[in-house]
Parts: C-alpha cells; structure tokens; sequence
C-alpha cells in the first residue's frame, strides 16, 4: 500500500530538519540504513531542495535509489539531478559538493542486490511500477 505523499512531504521535511541541526547525530539511520541528505536545485523554481535519503557508500562514491516508494513517477530530486547534475550531499557533518550520474544497466545489476540486501523494499517498489528505479 502506498504511503500518503503528504505525510512522506511531512516525515521527509521533519527528518531533514533534525538531521541538518544535529550534524546527523538524528537521522543519520533509518530502520538501521545510513541516510544522506541530498541538495539539489529545484529545475522549475531554481531553489535549493534538500532529500533525506538512505545510500550506499561504493568506493569513494555515494549511490542512492529513485523508488520514490514504488510510484509511477520519479522522485523531484532525481527529475532536478537529471536537469542539473550539480549537487550538495550531508554525511553526518561532512558536507560536500557531487555530480550525480545515473548507473549504466551494467552498473545497476552490480548494485542492484547490494542496494536490496540493505533496504529490502526496493525489490517491493520495484514490483509497484512499471519505471525502472534509477539508481544514481
């Protein structure tokens, strides 16, 4: 079952406010995964947009997954990356500046399982919509 935009609006705003004031002290783990907040510029308003979202750390990179909950259309941060790649990423205090690019398919089979193996729902979302879930 879908979980109420409004309230993911809501718990996503909340959690970003807490992690952003603490260094991620609060809201650096969700459900036992690693959460990052991501900064983007918002393609139509121009504004700063800021995500909390859960990642893996590959190497020196960071890889997060667009589910956006398994709804049929993407997440506004990966439709604000796919416009401007330039981006800010918060890990627990270190802040720094990135360029998003989305996982070739060779990419994403490779981190695909590793992505499930820690947040198991993306296989679910997976199953929810007809998009294939960019991985970024």
């Amino acid at each position: 079952m879908p979980m109420n935009r409004s309230w993911m609006k809501f718990a996503s705003g909340l959690h970003e406010f807490w992690y952003s004031i603490t260094g991620g002290v609060v809201g650096a783990r969700m459900n036992g995964v690693p959460v990052l907040l991501l900064s983007t510029t918002g393609r139509k308003s121009g504004r700063q947009r800021t995500a909390p979202l859960t990642y893996l750390a590959d190497g020196d990179r960071y890889v997060v997954v667009a589910s956006n909950g398994g709804a049929p259309k993407h997440p506004s941060w990966f439709l604000n990356l796919r416009d401007q790649p330039e981006a800010r990423v918060q890990v627990g205090r270190e802040r720094m500046s990135v360029r998003a690019e989305v996982a070739s398919d060779e990419e994403r089979a490779r981190l695909w399982p590793k992505l499930v193996e820690r947040y198991s729902s993306y296989d679910d979302y997976q199953q929810e919509t007809s998009r294939k879930i960019p991985v970024v």
